[in-house]
């Protein structure tokens, strides 16, 4: 598939599941004869929804560039019939992505689309941030269409399609603490039915909801493609009919808000009691909570759901019942060593604790490492030894740091203190006269007795005998200080 038909933000959604339909069914020697109704029986969508797609994917854009071409073909007898279909060869040095045909097939196009992202960095090697996620998913409908969606709804759809088995989230294993995301060319698993939550019988009508619910895009249910259903419909294959695709409903629980993991929560009544679908658990969730089976009661039935999935998530991870039953064991033997589980966590809070605490692995990197041990052989896992060893060598190290005192440099010698005499003050000159001498001296005054004062005794006594007018004049003459005024 090309990066442009992925990233692009011309293409809708469905662009990417009929794109990859086309091109599977192209690979024969007729190329894809399928109708549009077919098409739209082999995705799940209906059938204006695959002829918008088939639009778009048709149409030259800006650059001259169609995806998709198509070849109107007429019978002898001048009937018309489906018409043939290819995508365009990919051109030299242009970015693409392989994605398998059956995940067209198997996941809704919003979540196609990040499958797509992901396997693309996953080659390329390159890590992948949230905000990275939610460039390439947007509204497609309303006046929000074409923006990004927002956070929580870019992460339930990366629940969702964890979910599924096509992509595995390492949380937090990522560069700088990011998530780091993995695509698998199959699912893990079949995704056929949630056979642990299959309700026991069908869910009654609720009151009015005091909110809306929270989906995956907009403020609103979409109904571009139809009208939602009340009624699921929990087949997974359906067969093709010259009526067209038919039968496509989306499923929607009537008076409930929606929780994490596309979980429904009732509204709750006066009497407070759940009103959601009867729970079932397989029998290898039951054999993991065989230790705290008496506690079950009191978990509510939505904590208890959570509870199986990240049980079965585990067990389709690799993680074997014995080891899971063995960590909750010993775990819940913890807590109730001094008193009843209850005690330690209240009522209400044991599933809480289970999901915090008791199915969370413990220890290093290593899928092997339970708790610093490796399970398969009960010895000590080498790289926590190798990590205990580590710290306990730095620890030791800086309290030897803060033990021993560090040496004192020695003193410099200081240079020997040489005591400067102090100048002898100025002579203070002849007493100044008083204020009647001083107006005759003023009086009598020649230039030549100034010139003598300045002299003799030195500008600042003959300012104080002649004053400043008589002074000044001869201080700025040349032949006094060199010129320079005092």
């Amino acid at each position: 598939m090309p990066l442009r038909l992925v990233v692009g933000a011309q293409y809708r959604d469905s662009a990417l599941s009929v794109y990859i339909k086309i091109a599977a069914l192209a690979m024969r020697p007729e190329n894809c004869r399928a109708k549009v109704t077919t098409i739209a029986a082999y995705l799940g969508l209906s059938v204006s929804e695959v002829e918008r797609a088939l639009t778009q994917l048709t149409t030259a854009g800006s650059d001259g560039i169609a995806e998709v071409i198509t070849r109107r073909r007429t019978s002898r007898d001048g009937e018309g019939e489906s018409a043939e279909r290819w995508v365009r060869p990919a051109e030299e040095g242009e970015l693409f992505v392989w994605v398998p045909a059956p995940a067209a097939t198997s996941l809704p196009p919003r979540q196609l689309r990040l499958y797509a992202v992901i396997a693309y960095a996953q080659i390329r090697r390159m890590p992948l941030s949230l905000a990275e996620l939610r460039a390439v998913v947007r509204h497609q409908y309303g006046d929000s269409a074409g923006e990004p969606l927002g956070e929580r709804q870019v992460m339930r759809l990366l629940d969702d399609l964890e979910g599924s088995g096509w992509v595995t989230i390492h949380r937090r294993q990522g560069p700088r603490g990011r998530h780091a995301y993995e695509a698998h060319p199959r699912p893990l698993h079949p995704v056929l039915d949630d056979t642990d939550t299959a309700p026991a019988e069908p869910p009654a009508p609720a009151a009015r909801a005091t909110a809306a619910p929270d989906i995956h895009d907009g403020s609103a249910p979409r109904t571009a493609d139809g009208s939602p259903a009340t009624e699921e419909d929990r087949t997974t294959d359906r067969p093709l009919t010259s009526e067209g695709c038919g039968g496509i409903r989306r499923r929607r629980d009537a008076g409930s808000s929606a929780t994490g993991h596309g979980e429904k929560r009732s509204n709750k009544t006066a009497a407070g009691s759940y009103r959601g679908p009867g729970l079932q658990l397989s029998p290898r969730v039951w054999q993991v909570l065989e230790p705290v089976r008496h506690e079950l009661p009191a978990i509510s039935p939505y904590v208890l759901r959570r509870i199986g999935q990240e049980i079965g998530r585990q067990l389709s991870a690799g993680v074997g019942t014995e080891r899971l039953t063995a960590r909750l064991t010993a775990r819940y033997s913890r807590l109730t060593a001094h008193g009843p589980a209850a005690e330690h966590a209240h009522r209400g809070e044991v599933g809480r604790w289970i999901l915090g605490a008791g199915l969370v692995r413990h220890g290093c990197r290593l899928p092997s490492c339970e708790s610093g041990t490796t399970w398969s052989t009960g010895e000590r896992c080498h790289l926590c030894a190798d990590i205990a060893a580590a710290q306990a060598d730095a620890a030791g190290a800086q309290r030897r740091a803060v033990a021993e005192p560090r040496p004192e440099p020695p003193a410099r010698p200081r240079p020997p203190v040489r005591w400067l005499p102090w100048p002898p003050p100025p002579e203070p000159g002849p007493e100044p006269p008083g204020p009647d001498e001083r107006e005759q001296l003023r009086a009598a005054a020649t230039p030549e007795a100034v010139r003598q004062a300045l002299v003799e005794h030195g500008a600042p006594a003959a300012i104080r005998l002649y004053g400043r007018a008589l002074v000044l004049p001869h201080l700025i003459a040349t032949e006094h200080d060199e010129g320079t005024p005092a």
